[in-house]
């Protein structure tokens, strides 16, 4: 299947412009949780991550969930 020049610049900007929106809502949320769960335990921040990540887009696994909340426990600023 060949896609016309126009239609592949079109779709790889769409692409880009919901991955840049993606991007921003994942940073906002982890910004807000390390703000708000500094300090908490890593088992109450995972449960919290879990429910915040599914809310935007699909799941999380249980690794980089840890990985996440174990930053966000220690106060360590995540960049997406």
């Amino acid at each position: 299947m060949k896609i016309s020049g126009n239609l592949e610049r079109e779709l790889q900007r769409a692409v880009q412009d919901t991955m840049t929106t993606l991007a921003k809502d994942y940073q906002r949320m982890l910004d807000q949780l390390g703000q708000q769960y500094a300090g908490a335990p890593v088992e109450e921040i995972k449960a919290v991550l879990r429910t915040r990540w599914s809310r935007i887009s699909g799941t999380i696994s249980d690794p980089e969930l840890s990985i996440y909340a174990q930053h966000i426990s220690e106060g360590t600023p995540i960049t997406v």
